[in-house]
């Protein structure tokens, strides 16, 4: 069995059997675990009443947190040559259309999100195997299939980014780092939190939220009352 760490067990201390509803108290206690030599990521957990086996029942959507997630994208771009200028000049990290699909099928993976122009996507089913199970497959349904390359790169460099439950029902989502102001913290949440409601899956009956958890990438869960946010 692993042993905690000095650092691990006084983060366990100041949380747990804890249960907090009032976001500024449980985002104080948040930038006190955030204790690692390095700026931490910080997450939420949710667990939400749905199965996503089921198509009505699935959550895949984007969103654009007002103060970013302090991380910054290599974005790749797939199109015509014709449209390479335009994609560089609005920020791509990397533009291509089949020298980049070669790249990729060799395994070089060099960005954290693609994008392609719609004629490109027949080109990338072949990669779908090799895209999917990273989630970088590009679909409409993320907005990274697009014909407005400008508008579309702008969006994602400010901070607009995809999310989804995973097959048990759980999404895991960063909304910012250790570093931020507790009131951008607190906003990027806030407009987490009402961007997962208000994509609620029409197949949900009843409760859609079962917990709902805050932590550092190196710390221990913080325990929301499902009411904070109401």
């Amino acid at each position: 069995m692993q042993k905690l760490s000095r650092r691990h067990k006084k983060n366990i201390e100041k949380t747990k059997n804890k249960v907090y509803s009032n976001l500024e108290e449980a985002i104080v206690v948040l930038k006190e675990t955030a204790t690692a030599k390095f700026v931490e990521t910080v997450e939420l957990h949710a667990n939400l009443n749905i199965d996503p086996k089921y198509a009505d029942q699935q959550l895949r959507t984007t969103v654009t947190l007002p103060n970013g997630t302090g991380k910054q994208l290599r974005i790749a771009v797939l199109t015509n040559p014709e449209n390479f200028q335009e994609a560089e000049d609005a920020g791509a990290n990397l533009v291509g259309d089949s020298d980049l699909i070669e790249r990729i099928t060799q395994g070089n993976i060099e960005f954290d999100l693609l994008i392609a122009t719609p004629n490109m996507m027949p080109k990338l089913a072949k990669l779908g195997r090799l895209l999917g199970p990273k989630g970088l497959m590009p679909s409409p349904k993320s907005g990274t299939v697009t014909s407005t390359l400008t508008t579309t790169l702008s969006e994602f460099k400010k901070g607009k980014f995809e999310y989804k439950a995973d097959k048990t029902g759980v999404l895991h989502v960063s909304f910012g780092k250790a570093d931020f102001t507790n009131s951008q913290l607190i906003e990027n949440l806030q407009a987490l939190y009402k961007s997962i409601e208000q994509n609620r899956p029409s197949g949900v009956k009843g409760k859609y939220f079962k917990s709902l958890f805050i932590c550092t990438a190196m710390g221990s869960s913080i325990k929301l009352d499902l009411n904070t946010f109401v």
